[in-house]
């Protein structure tokens, strides 16, 4: 097959079944068929297996795709399989050549990106310092992540790994700040796909975090509900309703990316939320008591730490209105007042007096319940009004 530029073509005129004779209309359709060309850098000239994506031809070396145990070499051992119990041994056959072993009769591969298949060539071909670029700030992070995606899908396990943990260390940069679409990069819903299907946990909680950004900037917040949803990760999926409440009905009914169900959620956590507010005053943490704290002690501290849990979030209210069902804001506000208190940035107003040794578990006590409500956010956001 003769290489033909990338651009090339083929073009090919129907005439409408009406149009006949002479003097019929000349209604045309006109059916362009792209042309497979040869990939420049991986069609290689003393390659033994053809292979088509997309619309680009690669040439390489079967023993090179059977490394790292992976479905080529399972695949091409069936094909070595099939033909040996045929004989290949009909003209037919002579003539056509078997699939892979020229540009007319290659293998396809369906659902793979040619970008995706050129990421794995390079990691199969590469030479130790290019490789090495990968685990530095200079990385290729659109190629790391074509690679991840690719391995994953043929089975390359020991690429796969390296290629998640150099993916990892680019996006866990503290410098690193990627957007949510932008054109020379993946968009931080394909990272948080990619990360759940590789079950990269590091990978998943460095998108997570980006996704809390967006979400304290108001942003995306439709588009996160579904992705979480569809995903399954629940912490990000009570973050991301929580975030839709406080933006209000109007918005909830504006937002495209809503469904009738979502709406539904949003209702129930509202009214859930409210509920839960109304029973945390009555409903101070458990306190783990210091060795020293027994007896008698130990009551008069748990009655003082009761008070101190109401004045908390009383006094949250006091110092900052929040909406009436934005728990999260109101729960971390009374977890920087108790750390205040424990701290003495604020005066404690003997309200810690009673309990001496077990001031910092109630800071603890604290922080625990923040926790307990962030990671179960998502529970009260129900299909139930």
């Amino acid at each position: 097959m003769t290489h033909l530029p990338s651009e090339a073509y083929l073009t090919t005129t129907f005439m409408h079944p009406s149009s006949s004779g002479p003097s019929s209309p000349k209604l045309q359709l006109q059916l362009s068929i792209p042309i497979p060309t040869r990939d420049p850098v991986y069609y290689i000239s003393d390659g033994n297996t053809v292979l088509l994506v997309e619309t680009t031809l690669f040439k390489v070396h079967r023993s090179t795709l059977t490394k790292d145990k992976s479905t080529f070499d399972s695949m091409f051992s069936l094909d070595s399989d099939l033909r040996s119990s045929s004989g290949q041994s009909s003209s037919s056959s002579v003539t056509a050549g078997a699939e892979g072993e020229s540009d007319d009769n290659p293998i396809r591969l369906q659902g793979d990106t040619a970008d995706e298949f050129r990421a794995l060539l390079w990691a199969l071909y590469a030479l130790p310092h290019e490789l090495t670029v990968a685990l530095t700030p200079k990385a290729n992070h659109l190629q790391l992540f074509n690679l991840s995606r690719i391995t994953h899908k043929y089975q390359f396990r020991s690429i796969e790994a390296w290629a998640l943990t150099a993916l990892t260390n680019y996006y866990t940069r503290p410098s690193h700040s990627p957007s949510l679409d932008t054109s020379d990069e993946p968009s931080l819903v394909q990272l948080t796909e990619l990360a759940s299907l590789c079950e990269q946990r590091d990978l998943l909680e460095a998108a997570t975090v980006r996704w809390k950004r967006q979400l304290a900037c108001g942003k995306d917040v439709g588009l996160a509900i579904g992705v979480a949803e569809r995903l399954n990760l629940r912490g990000l999926l009570g973050l991301a309703y929580h975030a839709m409440l406080l933006q209000g009905r109007e918005h909830w009914d504006a937002d495209p990316l809503l469904t009738r169900s979502q709406r539904v959620r949003l209702l129930s956590g509202h009214y859930a939320l409210g509920r839960l507010w109304e029973r945390l005053p009555n409903e101070p943490p458990t306190l783990a008591h210091s060795p020293r704290c027994t007896g008698g002690a130990q009551v008069r501290c748990n009655q003082a730490w009761a008070a101190l849990w109401r004045s908390t979030l009383d006094m949250g209210k006091q110092v900052l209105p929040l909406q009436y069902a934005d728990i999260l804001g109101k729960i971390m506000l009374a977890e920087s007042v108790v750390k205040a208190l424990v701290e003495r940035e604020i005066p404690t107003q003997g309200m810690l007096d009673a309990m001496p040794w077990c001031k910092d578990n109630a800071l603890a006590a604290t922080a625990g319940k923040v926790k307990e409500i962030q990671d179960t956010l998502a529970d009260y956001f129900t299909d139930v009004l």
